[in-house]
């Protein structure tokens, strides 16, 4: 990291901390909360096209669509955005500049929803093929991470492979294009890729292999203090979906209206919303606050994440604890609450 991104960077970290309380209190004033989103499949994105967050919370909702967690980070930095979805990378990025954030709820255990796709014809049958081949993935992602564990585990360097740095809605245009020889991906650019392409791994084997990721919802720990009803409300509104959603996983996905809704807001296939869903856990209020995740094994593994990006020259340093970024008392009130 050069000087001046670390000047930046201590900028915009103190900016940070001089806006809370005037955006907070501004929030609380007019009742509109902006939240970033993205584009995975997932049973909450139902809630949201049919405005349940808002009728639950009474609050003015302005959902704004991110293609990465990267860019929903940086929102969040610069007080755009109050709450936001991210992957464990960026949120363990974000955690090592010890910004003011905190993880609310873990959206999502990722499983077959990413993967590592290598195109026809690009001589690619096996991982030592993708030395000297063009990997696109978007930096600083969950994708991101899983591709360097992946090719840390088959003993290939990451300076041996072209990684490209895209976004996903990039990636599908340089994937049409031909300009890339594969990419790790999330949907829809995954499924587009999928088309030409086959699944060399997902994040479902990586896991295995010791380096599993998630997605979160994380917010401003201002907000989340000046507004602690706001977030419960979201909570337990995500909640519910993926309540619903469990109990009985083919007949919800069987509803053409719960699809059409996720592929309003994500952009996927329709056919493939059912296969998509099965791809992670979203897990309930008992298991979000039990030890293995938000009481205490999410802080655990942020931490083995940031260690693994520190490691590869992604992040600076290492916390020796990351317990502050993980708060599990929302899942408890949005249950106490019902």
């Amino acid at each position: 990291m050069t000087a001046t991104m670390k000047h930046l960077l201590v900028a915009a970290t103190a900016a940070l901390g001089l806006a809370t309380a005037t955006s907070a209190t501004a929030l609380a004033a007019d009742r509109t909360v902006t939240i970033g989103y993205q584009t995975t499949v997932d049973p909450a994105k139902v809630a949201q096209a049919d405005g349940v967050y808002e009728k639950t919370t009474g609050w003015t909702i302005n959902w704004r669509k991110f293609d990465s967690g990267a860019d929903v980070i940086a929102a969040i930095a610069s007080g755009d955005v109050q709450i936001g979805y991210v992957g464990s990378s960026p949120l363990a990025a974000a955690a090592s500049r010890e910004l003011p954030i905190e993880t609310i709820l873990v959206a999502a255990q990722i499983g077959e929803a990413e993967a590592l796709v290598v195109r026809n014809g690009a001589g690619i049958k096996e991982p030592k093929d993708l030395v000297g081949k063009k990997v696109a993935v978007p930096f600083v992602s969950t994708t991101h991470y899983s591709l360097l564990a992946a090719l840390k585990h088959w003993g290939i360097a990451p300076k041996q492979v072209q990684i490209l740095n895209l976004r996903p809605p990039e990636i599908a245009a340089a994937w049409a294009r031909g300009d890339i020889d594969a990419a790790y991906v999330w949907d829809p650019a995954l499924g587009k890729a999928k088309e030409t392409g086959k699944v060399q791994v997902t994040s479902s084997e990586v896991a295995k292999w010791g380096a599993p990721t998630f997605d979160a919802w994380i917010a401003r720990k201002d907000f989340s203090a000046a507004n602690p009803d706001v977030v419960k409300g979201f909570v337990r509104v995500t909640s519910d979906a993926y309540a619903t959603y469990r109990q009985n996983p083919a007949a919800w996905a069987g509803k053409a209206e719960n699809v059409q809704k996720v592929v309003k807001l994500t952009g996927a296939k329709a056919e493939e919303v059912p296969e998509l869903l099965t791809g992670n856990h979203f897990p309930l209020p008992d298991e979000q606050a039990s030890p293995a995740l938000l009481g205490g094994g999410t802080a655990k593994a942020i931490a083995e994440t940031a260690a693994f990006l520190k490691e590869q020259g992604k992040v600076e340093r290492v916390l020796p604890d990351y317990g502050a970024y993980v708060q599990p008392r929302f899942v408890k009130d949005s249950v106490a609450a019902k």
